[in-house]
């Protein structure tokens, strides 16, 4: 049995991507459109007959172009792979809807918390702490009260706390008497941590933060997919550049 470390925050990085991924899409969409074969010919060539002065904002008019127009085709080339750490199950849930994206999920089957202390469940770690955990003020979507006085927020954080270590502690239990990890893991909170690879290409990207970056989407995917989108825009400027500005927001729009 491998043991499990107390995890961290979630992180996001961005594990592999395509080369250059605006080439790719401009060389893309171009082929539709040219009757020369688009691979024999250099990038410059290429573009020739885009407005623009140079070839970033050849790319920029024809990128804008694409999207504006709802040419999204071009867009499903270029594919990127994320490494998320400490996704709770509960947003694994969430995002593996989204069925034209590739997962690999830590498994509960080999890995374990057998050696790791109960109390061990502040921010971070074994278990995703919910921001209503600790903050009074926290006010999330389908919430039938508002704000709530210091009292009851302690309330909730020991009740919070004690539901967590008490289902680690059972867990744990299970283990020693022969339970199978498979089996025993469902005594586990949903918010248990996992550790996620999972693959998109540039537009289903594009959707999965219609739809999950969007302000009535729950906190956690909802962080998880601004740090998507910032890692894109570093590898993809121009397309999450003018996403961000036209675009974002307009559910279902990419949708595959």
């Amino acid at each position: 049995m491998i043991a499990l470390a107390p995890k961290r925050a979630m992180e996001v990085r961005l594990l592999e991507a395509t080369d250059d991924p605006e080439e790719v899409i401009c060389r893309a969409a171009r082929n539709d459109y040219m009757s020369e074969f688009n691979a024999a010919l250099d990038f410059e060539e290429a573009m020739a007959g885009i407005e623009g002065e140079g070839l970033e904002e050849k790319k920029r008019t024809l990128i804008g172009h694409l999207l504006d127009h709802g040419h999204f085709g071009p867009f499903e080339h270029p594919q990127a792979t994320f490494a998320v750490e400490g996704m709770s199950r509960s947003c694994m849930a969430q995002i593996t809807r989204h069925r034209h994206v590739s997962f690999d999920v830590q498994s509960m089957r080999y890995v374990s918390f057998d050696d790791v202390d109960p109390e061990a469940v502040e921010e971070g770690a074994l278990v995703v702490t919910p921001p209503s955990v600790t903050d009074p003020d926290w006010v999330g979507r389908n919430q039938s009260k508002g704000p709530v006085d210091e009292e009851t927020r302690e309330r909730r954080e020991e009740v919070f706390r004690r539901s967590v270590r008490n289902s680690v502690e059972d867990y744990q239990e299970l283990l020693e008497l022969g339970m199978p990890p498979e089996d025993a893991r469902f005594v586990l909170p949903i918010g248990t941590g996992v550790n996620v690879v999972m693959s998109m290409n540039v537009r289903m990207l594009m959707h999965v933060a219609d739809m999950r970056a969007a302000a009535d989407s729950q906190w956690e995917i909802r962080g998880m997919t601004e740090e998507m989108l910032g890692l894109a825009a570093e590898w993809c400027p121009i397309t999450f550049d003018h996403y961000e500005r036209e675009m974002k927001g307009r559910k279902n729009r990419l949708a595959p």
